[in-house]
């Protein structure tokens, strides 16, 4: 447990301030707990805010919190968010305080987050008086599920909000770098699954039966044309099958082999017209083997959309808090924070952290220096999309 007090926050030097939330951070690290079972990485959390008296929202939410620092002139509300899961990987890092729970790593940086996220709240505490509004701040459960968004907007948290914020670790960025960029910055996110049914029969007379594993096998391949013969050539997409099964040994011609895979895209028509292919292609291939096909289809988070004024907001601010900014390319990794943007405008940053292994990696690190800067950048990104907001509204 992290020794905190009010005192420390209002009256600390930045030296003991940034001591204090490096040791936030290793915490967190050496603590990893996965979507949905973050009980005491909650329960932290509500310690060190609650010793910071910053207010905690009563909302009805198993793990994870939402907290509030209300300017003392009211106004208008914006909201920063930080994930807080973790994964079930082992960790493989020579750190000294590397994960203490077995199979289990912060190996996507959500240590990094929730540490900017508090500090940065702390930060806004010590200046409540000359808030121009409210700034509720987000500590969300299970983004590796790509479905806490949605339970925390089920409760109702983003009441009032005007404007979201958030921030995801870059490993292909040094120390002092911010990655943005207008529109698009992560991927929508979509699962599939189909079975093949045919007929079982012994491996020496195929003729008897319906091979299930030829028939999926045409169509995995004839799955590879949509995006090179149904996507526009500068329009980013990915189908990837992932997972086969099928059999149970080496002289039968099984039942069904069942295979599934993820979609990425970042077009919203794109995203609806690849599951239409899937279902299509794997029915009609399948009909024409004699065989069956079943189509499922799981639809994810959407593309995170970053807002042109509030991007452009952000990037003012990075550079005069000394940051180098870059403008990145979109990723095709998926983001829950997207979810709230279908409610909000804001920006989502990416935050480097010195270049090295890539995020869910077992030997995933990150550099501790980029803790400063990050925590001040959004306690003064808050601080100007509340002023910007406060004169809309005069």
């Amino acid at each position: 447990m992290v020794k905190q007090n009010v005192k420390f926050l209002e009256n600390s030097k930045d030296t003991e301030f940034n001591k204090k939330m490096k040791d936030i951070f290793e915490y967190f690290h050496q603590r990893p707990e996965l979507s949905y079972e973050e009980y005491d990485t909650t329960k932290e959390l509500a310690k060190l805010l609650r010793e910071g008296d910053i207010d905690i929202l009563d909302l009805p939410m198993k793990t994870g919190l939402v907290a509030e620092i209300k300017g003392k002139k009211g106004g208008p509300t914006i909201a920063i968010r930080t994930d807080i899961d973790a994964l079930p990987i082992t960790e493989e890092t020579n750190l000294t305080y590397k994960s203490k729970n077995k199979g289990k790593m912060h190996a996507c940086g959500h240590d990094f987050h929730m540490t900017t996220i508090l500090g940065a709240a702390y930060l806004l505490k010590r200046n409540q008086e000359k808030l121009q509004g409210n700034v509720r701040i987000i500590f969300q459960p299970a983004e590796e599920s790509s479905h806490g968004a949605e339970e925390v907007i089920k409760t109702n948290a983003l009441d009032g909000v005007q404007a979201i914020f958030g921030l995801h670790c870059d490993s292909e960025l040094d120390v002092g770098t911010l990655g943005i960029n207008v529109g698009p910055v992560t991927a929508a996110v979509d699962r599939f699954e189909v079975k093949v049914t045919g007929k079982g029969t012994h491996a020496a007379h195929p003729e008897l039966g319906t091979d299930p594993i030829v028939a999926a096998s045409s169509i995995i391949t004839a799955l590879q044309s949509i995006v090179s013969r149904n996507m526009h050539p500068l329009n980013p997409a990915i189908v990837s099958v992932t997972h086969i099964e099928s059999g149970h040994t080496w002289n039968v011609i099984p039942e069904e082999t069942y295979f599934e895979g993820t979609v990425r895209t970042l077009n919203v028509k794109d995203r609806k017209l690849i599951p239409q292919r899937i279902k299509i292609l794997s029915k009609s291939i399948a009909e024409a083997y004699g065989a069956k096909a079943n189509f499922s289809w799981h639809e994810g988070p959407p593309a995170t959309n970053n807002d042109k004024d509030w991007t452009e907001m952000a990037i003012d601010v990075a550079r005069q808090d000394g940051y180098r900014v870059k403008i990145i390319s979109p990723k095709m990794g998926g983001e829950d924070f997207a979810y709230y943007q279908k409610f909000l405008t804001g920006t989502f940053v990416n935050i480097g952290v010195g270049k090295g292994e890539s995020v869910h990696s077992s030997k995933f690190k990150i550099d501790e220096l980029a803790l400063e800067k990050s925590i001040r950048y959004f306690k003064n990104l808050a601080e100007h999309a509340l002023v910007i907001l406060d004169n809309k509204n005069d």
